[in-house]
């Protein structure tokens, strides 16, 4: 850790240095008298910059300096202003007006704002006191009515980032008309849909935001993410292909809609599109197959749950030339031939990721032989989802997965054999030095351990040095292994259900930081 340049334990061992022992035998130290009150302001500021706004708040009020050195412009840089995200709450539209001019002002980069905040005179505000703002996000979804848009007249124009945030019912046309001459230096757009707040009951779609308007609006667009969209299909990819020339990534995640028959030409019209996540959405196997993929750049593909066939995906992955990136989960048509011609024919020699979560088709011999000849060049390998995948596979692959970052493996589902963790830790220990995250998704009913568990979990601790994140199902075992990393403050220890949706957007993005930032 390092604290405005002093290295603690240099400082330390400075201090060590320069103790003596007076007539009484106590040892004493010059430094006795120094506390923090001492520090100067610049490396409390530092201190300061490694808490959260809600935190910084509480720190305010120990004293009249602490105050001064927290509501320090440089320490809000990037806020948020949504209560359930950050705790940040603001009262009244007065107090934030207060905070812009006097506390956020030119240092000020990025911001989130929950529907109550968003109003013409706050965007007024924004746009004459924070010049250098560049990232925003606008919550509507729980919006049950606009506020009154008609006399806005600014908007920030530096603007390279934006997230929307959309209502089920509230139309943004009236908000978007006012925003269009604004926006046009736009690089990455997120429109993140009602996806998960669906009801199983079907009901009126409502278009609450014209995207065939928007595109035009934005030619200079890099980053698309429309995100669990019920109203989105493929005429708004169309729409979005024939303006943004730029085009580097598209994802139409949870697209319902999104059948595929306007990709051939979005790769004829986007040669730059290097990243393409269509997870959950309705692509039809012959669209797919009618694409240039020998033509395309395509660097990152997610195709889970989409019910390709299996030719389909032999046609498609054979034909791509430089894939890093694969997730092709919750496929029925992901077999052992699909990976048979994908290392025959294709050129999987660039692959660094790769997610197969609950393809159930696949065998352990087609796997073994795939990763025996490509596993030692994986960064992030998930095997998760398939009961048949158990801890003899893993021991025999571990020793080739020399560079592996990411491990996911294991079944939520109860299995008829026991799992033998300990020696399972021992493997990735001696054989992954690299690992920063690894998830173990067995039901713990299924996790075998013994006495030895303390010291394989000691050797994992010690051996994988870069380990960050370690993904546990609840039950003895997680209480064990928690007990003993409690002790390295480097790596976070959690339950299963908490983060095992990340997985997938965590595999792409260790290398390649597009979507989300």
């Amino acid at each position: 850790m390092d604290l405005g340049g002093v290295d603690v334990w240099g400082q330390i061992a400075l201090e060590t240095s320069q103790m003596y022992v007076s007539e009484g035998g106590v040892v004493k130290s010059r430094f006795a008298g120094t506390t923090i009150e001492k520090l100067p302001d610049k490396v409390i500021l530092n201190i300061f910059s490694y808490l959260s706004h809600r935190e910084i708040c509480r720190v305010a009020r120990v004293c009249k300096r602490w105050r001064q050195i927290a509501y320090d412009t440089r320490l809000w840089k990037h806020v948020s202003l949504r209560p359930e995200v950050s705790g940040l709450h603001v009262g009244s539209l007065e107090s934030l007006l207060h905070l812009i001019s006097t506390r956020f002002g030119p240092s000020l980069r990025y911001i989130e704002l929950p529907i109550e905040l968003i109003t013409h005179t706050v965007l007024h505000e924004l746009a004459n006191k924070c010049p250098n703002l560049t990232h925003m996000l606008l919550d509507f979804s729980t919006a049950m009515q606009l506020h009154d848009f008609s006399e806005m007249q600014a908007f920030p124009t530096k603007l390279k980032y934006m997230c929307i945030c959309l209502s089920e019912v509230i139309f943004m046309e009236g908000f978007m008309r006012k925003i269009y001459n604004f926006i046009n230096g736009l690089e990455i757009l997120h429109l993140i849909g009602t996806y998960e707040k669906v009801e199983e009951e079907e009901e009126e779609i409502y278009e609450v935001i014209n995207v065939h308007k928007l595109k035009s609006a934005t030619p200079n667009l890099r980053v698309i993410n429309l995100y669990g969209i019920n109203f989105v299909d493929d005429s708004h990819i169309d729409a979005f292909s024939s303006n943004c020339i730029q085009l580097e990534c598209l994802a139409v995640n949870f697209c319902s809609k999104v059948t595929g028959s306007t990709m051939k030409t979005l790769f004829q019209r986007s040669r730059r599109l290097t990243c393409l996540l269509m997870q959950g959405t309705n692509l039809q196997s012959e669209y797919v197959m009618q694409v240039e993929w020998e033509k395309s750049s395509v660097q990152e593909l997610d195709i889970t749950a989409t019910d390709l066939s299996t030719e389909c995906l032999i046609d498609m992955l054979t034909r791509i030339p430089g894939l890093r990136f694969l997730s092709a989960g919750q496929l029925n048509g992901f077999n052992d031939s699909v990976l048979k011609s994908w290392a025959e024919v294709g050129n999987p020699r660039n692959l660094i990721a790769l997610n197969l979560d609950s393809s159930d088709n696949l065998t352990d011999d087609g796997l073994h032989k795939f990763l025996s000849r490509h596993g030692h060049q994986l960064w992030g390998v998930a095997l998760s989802g398939m009961p048949h995948i158990t801890d003899q596979l893993w021991q025999s692959i571990l020793p080739i997965l020399t560079n592996t970052k990411i491990v996911v493996m294991g079944t939520q589902e109860r299995l008829g054999v026991n799992i033998h963790v300990d020696q399972l830790m021992d493997g990735i220990a001696n054989n992954c030095p690299n690992l920063e995250r690894l998830e173990l998704r067995w039901d713990p009913e299924n996790l075998r351990f013994s006495d030895k568990s303390q010291k394989a979990i000691d050797i994992l601790r010690v051996k994988c040095i870069k380990l960050r994140c370690l993904v546990l199902s609840d039950g003895r075992y997680y209480e064990i292994v928690k007990a003993n990393f409690e002790r390295a403050d480097r790596t976070t220890v959690v339950r299963t259900t908490t983060c095992s949706r990340v997985t997938n957007y965590y595999l792409l993005h260790n290398y390649k930081d597009l979507i989300f930032n």
